[in-house]
Formats: structure tokens, sequence, C-alpha cells
């Protein structure tokens, strides 16, 4: 029965409907969509019973596509112009055209509700895959954007394109009964907290996104792992925006009220490095020189940018390439880990006597 637990306003889901008449959802999914393969007559007739008691009624797209699909790959990113995507969206575009697929992508713009609003529109238009590549966001609280009633309903879209014979991959952590592919941020900040201690470092800044930004979070984490109890100090730690001006603007604040005895500058990815880079030379501070800075991604800037940026390398093409691959294997919930190294540049030169 229902809970009550759904905004009395809100239509009902799938997942009520599956709740109400006491199955799973992808029952709930193949007996509304028509697809009766594997569904019992009995559970047919009481999905129904309960459908209409709900007065929920089935996404014509859904039923669409377990009719047949698109020789295509819909890719949805975050961010079109940050580097990191664009490297996934051309692995993802290599192992498509190989699998004589055609790549579609949409841009959610950080927005995890713009990003369920695509999924659906997607749908309608059958293609073969849906992979979605970006951070997860933690839910807020109650009614805040990426909260837990845009992640119920995303899993709830993805769940019945599934179902109704569609395959959908995640490039980020994995909290969703999807195949994911997944980047080791913990252990790439750790190793490299670890490198910048070898090389003699103890006293450092972070410029990190906002704490429900998970990818930031575990690179964070890491990171403190990795420094342990050999800082003299704690790290001073900025939150700024996940961006290249978010870089700027900490990196300015910084500089304009005094580093102090910060030796180096990690931001938890490349794009806010050098902002960061380029905020503290605007204020007369030569990066490498006056201050060593590191970033994580070791995005193609990274080796174009003055001195070159110590940074953690993610083989991003690599991971749209397996995000396609895993889809097309029919890997089901199966997770792929794509391991990180550590690459020092003169950003961070050694600081031993």
């Amino acid at each position: 029965m229902d809970d009550g637990s759904r905004a009395p306003s809100s239509p009902p889901t799938l997942h009520d409907v599956a709740r109400e008449a006491g199955v799973s959802v992808a029952t709930a999914s193949r007996a509304l969509n028509g697809s009766t393969r594997n569904v019992r007559s009995e559970n047919v007739s009481r999905v129904r019973a309960a459908a209409a008691r709900l007065g929920y009624e089935p996404h014509l797209s859904a039923q669409a596509i377990a009719k047949g699909s698109t020789p295509t790959v819909a890719l949805v990113v975050r961010d079109v112009a940050d580097p990191y995507f664009s490297s996934i969206a051309a692995g993802v575009t290599e192992a498509a055209e190989a699998a004589r697929l055609i790549v579609t992508m949409a841009v959610a713009d950080r927005s995890p509700e713009r990003e369920l609003e695509i999924v659906r529109t997607l749908r309608g238009q059958r293609p073969r895959v849906i992979i979605v590549a970006g951070s997860r966001v933690d839910e807020g609280p109650d009614g805040d954007k990426g909260g837990p009633a845009t992640r119920e309903a995303l899993a709830d879209e993805l769940e019945q394109y599934r179902t109704a014979g569609g395959r959908v991959v995640l490039i980020s952590q994995r909290d969703l009964p999807f195949g994911t592919v997944t980047i080791d941020n913990h252990g790439g900040s750790r190793r490299l907290a670890g490198a910048l201690l070898g090389l003699g470092y103890r006293r450092f800044a972070i410029l990190r996104a906002p704490d429900a930004i998970r990818t930031s979070r575990e690179r964070v984490a890491g990171f403190l792992a990795g420094l342990g109890s050999a800082g003299p100090a704690e790290p001073l730690v900025v939150e700024t925006e996940f961006t290249r001006e978010g870089g700027y603007d900490a990196a300015r604040a910084l500089a304009e009220r005094g580093l102090g005895d910060v030796e180096i500058v990690f931001a938890v990815n490349d794009v806010m490095a050098i902002g960061a880079m380029t905020a503290l030379r605007d204020a007369g501070i030569t990066p490498g020189a006056g201050v060593a800075v590191a970033g994580f991604d070791d995005i193609g800037s990274a080796v174009d940018v003055f001195p070159g940026l110590t940074s953690v390398a993610v083989p991003l093409r690599d991971a749209g390439r397996q995000a396609v691959r895993l889809a097309l294997s029919d890997g089901g919930a199966r997770e792929v880990r794509i391991e990180t190294e550590v690459v020092v540049r003169a950003s961070t030169p050694p600081r031993r006597a």
C-alpha cells in the first residue's frame, strides 16, 4: 500500500506501482510495457490493477523501446567545455564507431534535474545505449536539487529503459544498480600526497568543490589519507566551484589574504589547478617557484601550461571506450575500475635541502 511518503501532488511512479502490487520494479515494467517475458499472469494482473488504482500511466517511450531501438549511443555529460568530459566523449565515439553505432551527446550543465529531463527525453528516441557521465551529487535537505526524489526518479527512468531492452552504463561513482565505470579517485590522490611528501612538501592548501560532489570528496579524503600525520600543520582547505573559474577565485582569495607558510596548492581537478596558476601569476606569484601547484585528471592542457602541471593521470578516453564495451557486452550491473597514475612535472619542484 502507499505509505504516504510521496507528495500528494506528484504523479505516481513505477516504484509506487511495484510497491502497491508487491513485485519488483523490473516485473512491473515488463507487465506495463507489454512484455510478459518471465512474468506470471497473476503478477501481470496485480500490476495492472495497482496501476489503475494509483492512476499510473505507462511511458509510451518505454513501450516504443520494447519494439526496437536506433543504432545510437546517447552520451549525457555534465559540462561539454570541461576537457574531462570531452576526453570521455572521444573514447565513447571511438568504441561506438567500431561497433557501427552513432553517438549523440546531451549536456546536463551540472544539474541532476536537467540530467533526469534528458534521460526522459532520450528514452523516447530509442537509443541502443545510454551512458551517463559525471560525478554523483549527494542529496541535500529535502527538496534540494539532486536529492533523493531526483535520484529515485533517475533510477526509475533508467530501469524502465533497461527492462524494455536498452543498455545503461554510468561513468561515475557506483551508487545505482547499473553497469558502472569507476575511477580510482581516492587511491590516486592518496598516491599524489605521498609523492609530494617525498618531494619535501609539508604545508598544503587544498582547493575543493562543495562536499555534495562525490568526486571532490573522494579526492580530498584520499589526499588527507596520503598525508597522514606527516605534515606539521593541518592543510588549509578552501571550498569553491568545480571549475577553472572556481580555482581562479579561490587562489586569488588566498593570495590576497597572504599564503603564509603554504608551500603547495592541490586542486581536486586540473581545470581548477590551471585557474589557480593564473590567479597566482596575476598576483605576482610564480607557480612552481613561489608556490607549487598540483591537480588531478592530467588533461591535455596540463602539459601545455607553464610550468607543466603535476597531476594524477586518468585514462579518460579508455573510460569512454570501456563504457561502450560494457554496455554492448550486456554486462549487467558489473563494475569496471579505471586505475590512475601520478605524473610529476615542473609545477612541484623538489624542496629537499
